[in-house]
């Protein structure tokens, strides 16, 4: 990763130099997935040399799996442009696959540096303190849902988010989904939106999976690491470590809305460490927000915490 942020930054000269800011920038905290400009620089003012160089450096902090999803989500935004052009939609100008701002923070040599990378529907923030990566606030969305006209009809970039839900409610008992459906109407929006700081008292709990047998725990743990798992490998082990270690018997499950496809739903995974956001609620149950939030390690802060009190210790 520091490599290739290196790379990234000796490629950028002239106004592309808006692509480097200092780690303690004053916006470094401050992110949204709605569309229009960010701080640094856009992917549509690079060369394609940089815009590899950029592509390179998302790789480090995705899993496979993380890095086709972000790539797809930027050409979803392609796709949503001409679908909205051929409505007479004035929003399609603010659509474009190129639309999505990088900026490195800090010298990527240091021991504290960082780097982000979001657009419309994107945000991937990235913290390293040392040989450790913050990898969170993580956003990824998808308008729309499910192409339904044109030559991608039937693409759905954010498939397993939602079937992973369907399928743990599916499993669950009458009884249980009582208490795992906790509105019979999904709010309009993640709740958490784009704070800088999340409010985990703000989503529901539902059904813990200490209440649930085996196949259900299951269920839910691999809709837990479908979040967790578009992070790299390292990284999003030690996110599910963090989970574990959290208590698992407390993690919980909470559905809001319709229970049938195609009508607004919403669903959240809360644990001690984290939690996740779902929302396809927004035109016509056909546009996804999606949320991965650490609750002590957002923007690398817990990692931030401890380098500053080991400085300290040693001083």
């Amino acid at each position: 990763m520091r490599e290739a942020a290196r790379r990234l930054c000796d490629s950028l000269h002239g106004a592309a130099r808006r692509g480097v800011a200092p780690f303690d920038v004053g916006d470094r905290r401050e992110w949204t997935y709605l569309p229009g400009p960010r701080p640094g620089v856009a992917l549509v003012d690079l060369d394609p040399g940089q815009r590899e160089l950029v592509m390179a450096l998302l790789d480090t902090a995705l899993s496979s799996t993380g890095s086709r999803t972000a790539r797809e989500v930027m050409e979803l935004d392609g796709v949503l442009r001409e679908l909205e052009r051929e409505r007479g939609a004035s929003s399609w100008r603010e659509r474009h696959p190129l639309h999505y701002w990088v900026r490195v923070l800090g010298d990527p040599e240091a021991d504290v540096w960082g780097w982000s990378l979001g657009g419309h529907h994107l945000t991937v923030a990235v913290t390293v303190v040392g040989d450790r990566v913050a990898a969170t606030p993580q956003f990824f969305g998808a308008n729309p849902a499910v192409v339904r006209e044109g030559p991608r009809a039937g693409w759905q970039v954010l498939r397993a988010e939602e079937q992973g839900a369907r399928d743990l409610l599916g499993l669950l008992d009458a009884d249980q989904r009582r208490v795992a459906v906790v509105a019979d109407e999904a709010p309009s929006d993640i709740a958490t939106r784009h704070d800088p700081v999340a409010d985990a008292a703000l989503v529901p709990r539902g059904i813990a999976m200490g209440d649930l047998e085996r196949g259900q725990r299951a269920a839910l743990e691999r809709l837990v690491r479908c979040y967790l798992d578009r992070a790299a490998e390292p990284v999003a082990a030690a996110a599910w470590t963090s989970v574990v270690d959290g208590g698992l018997a407390e993690l919980t499950f909470a559905w809001s809305g319709s229970t049938e496809v195609g009508r607004p739903h919403y669903y959240a995974l809360r644990g001690s460490s984290f939690l996740v956001e779902y929302d396809n609620t927004q035109d016509d149950a056909n546009h996804v927000h999606t949320v991965w939030r650490d609750l002590r390690g957002d923007w690398g802060e817990d990692l931030l915490a401890q380098h500053h009190a080991s400085a300290t210790h040693r001083h």
